[in-house]
């Protein structure tokens, strides 16, 4: 294989695949175009994920447990007054002439034993929620480290942010979400996907949907609540049409107003379906809508299913994810061309989002520019992992470390999830260091850098970078030198 072949398998690897691992340009290094293309054949679906609840079931499975901890305190309280009352019954007339200052203390004194108590009862029962959510993520993450290439795994993680939630509202359905809504359409139509992501209850209730409530709705009226425009709001600037295209905040109120009514079935009242989706008539405001000029008339969740077929079919939002996709995989400035090629597909085949990633891999503008992107944090740990040909992971330390470096898994700060340029990430590479060096040391005695050098790049890595390698003092140095970088960092 010539080195041209090599270092545009390595690029292949890099800017749309998890990084190289043992034997991977070999494997790509006669047609990486092709080998990307193939890979999206493959079923996405996780191996072992019929071992984990769905989504719903780990709502009610943490439900559950919150109401036995509610539960258990109030007993544990109960008890702890019913002791405290034994105990002053039988108190001497010496104690009840106590002066006001030593009752004040006995009563905090009594007040913190009860709360300690009903503290101590609730902790008993564990949290199942951080269980499920590291589950979810070691199989996620060996995920991607088994992947022979991992553009479809990179497809998942970046429509996983586009459609964001996160784990620190809605920690149970965090990774069921993922797996249910955005891997299994990650490769479909972009109308299917965007149907599934905006009725699965992890985003409604990530975007409080669940208690929005037309003015004139039979719920809004007896309650005196109104609406929430998150959902609408959210769907339309970061989801679809993006900013600054032409909506006003009068659509936004009426698109609120489709959408309520979209809501779950309470845990509580229904121990069988609890943390599904559900339409309540209840909730929603009654009467058709007027939505970027065009008018709704259904009277039930069909009415929101008309108006997200219509966003995902607008001229804006082909335009709005090429330009998404295309700054992830390959610039943070991607080329005007190469965007316009891939809205182009978007439009042309109502948004198959497997051939809008073919066209981008496909153009010779998605090869040209040098790899300069700064990788985001997750991606740069899971290649510095692949390279050593590891493939389980251990997901408390795992979290830890995406954490540290500012990429918690599925905990975005905001809606529009993490972002994808140079400046966002820059100031945190002095963090990498520090896992480098962590990861390094833990590896040392089981991965050569030269052999990473040489047989899993292929050789393929700056000069620069092979003689400091070279010159290190330790292995574990040397190894850390490598993953810290620009041939780790960027692609």
């Amino acid at each position: 294989m010539s080195n041209s072949a090599k270092a545009d398998a390595v690029l292949a690897l890099h800017r749309f695949g998890m990084g190289p691992r043992p034997g991977s340009i070999a494997a790509i290094g006669g047609d990486p175009r092709s080998a990307l293309i193939a890979e999206l054949d493959r079923p996405l679906a996780l191996p072992a994920a019929s071992s984990l609840p769905s989504s719903a079931k780990a709502y009610r499975t943490v439900a559950d447990a919150n109401a036995r901890r509610t539960a258990r305190a109030k007993q544990a309280q109960q008890q702890a007054k019913k002791q405290q009352m034994a105990s002053a019954s039988g108190a001497s007339g010496d104690q009840a002439q106590a002066q006001p200052e030593g009752q004040a203390q006995g009563y905090a004194q009594e007040k913190d034993a009860v709360e300690m108590a009903a503290k101590q009862a609730a902790d008993a029962i564990p949290d199942p929620g951080r269980p499920i959510y590291l589950q979810e993520a070691k199989l996620r993450t060996e995920a991607a480290l088994s992947a022979d290439i991992g553009f479809a795994e990179r497809l998942v993680w970046f429509w996983s942010n586009h459609f964001c939630i996160s784990a620190n509202k809605i920690q149970s359905m965090s990774g069921a979400y993922e797996r249910e809504a955005v891997r299994a359409n990650a490769l479909g139509r972009f109308v299917d996907l965007l149907q599934t992501v905006e009725s699965h209850p992890a985003m409604l209730f990530y975007l409080d949907n669940l208690e929005s409530m037309g003015a004139n709705s039979t719920a809004g009226i007896n309650r005196n609540r109104g609406l929430n425009e998150n959902i609408a709001r959210e769907i339309m600037e970061l989801h679809t049409l993006g900013v600054r295209t032409g909506y006003s905040q009068d659509d936004v109120i009426s698109f609120a107003n489709v959408m309520t009514g979209w809501t779950l079935v309470p845990p509580g009242a229904n121990p069988q379906h609890g943390g599904e989706f559900t339409f309540n008539p209840r909730l929603h405001e009654p009467g058709g809508q007027t939505v970027l000029g065009k008018r709704y008339e259904q009277d039930d969740a069909e009415q929101g299913r008309a108006v997200l077929r219509d966003l995902a079919a607008h001229p804006a939002t082909a335009t709005h994810v090429a330009t998404k996709l295309a700054r992830h995989f390959v610039a943070d400035e991607p080329p005007p061309v190469l965007v316009e090629q891939m809205a182009k597909a978007f439009r042309d085949t109502d948004g198959d989002l497997k051939q809008v990633a073919i066209v981008m891999v496909s153009s010779d503008d998605a090869w040209r520019a040098p790899p300069l992107k700064l990788k985001r944090p997750g991606e740069w740990v899971i290649g510095m992992v692949r390279a050593t040909g590891i493939t389980a992971v251990d997901p408390v330390r795992y979290t830890g470390g995406q954490e540290l470096l500012g990429e918690a898994l599925w905990r975005p700060s905001a809606p529009k999830g993490y972002p994808d340029d140079e400046a966002s990430w820059i100031d945190g590479v002095g963090r990498r260091l520090d896992v480098a060096n962590n990861f390094a040391e833990r590896i040392s005695g089981m991965a050569d850098p030269q052999a990473i050098i040489e047989d899993v790049f292929a050789s393929q890595i700056a000069s620069e970078v092979k003689q400091a390698v070279g010159r290190a003092e330790s292995r574990q140095q040397a190894l850390a030198l490598l993953f810290m970088s620009a041939d780790f960092q960027r692609r």
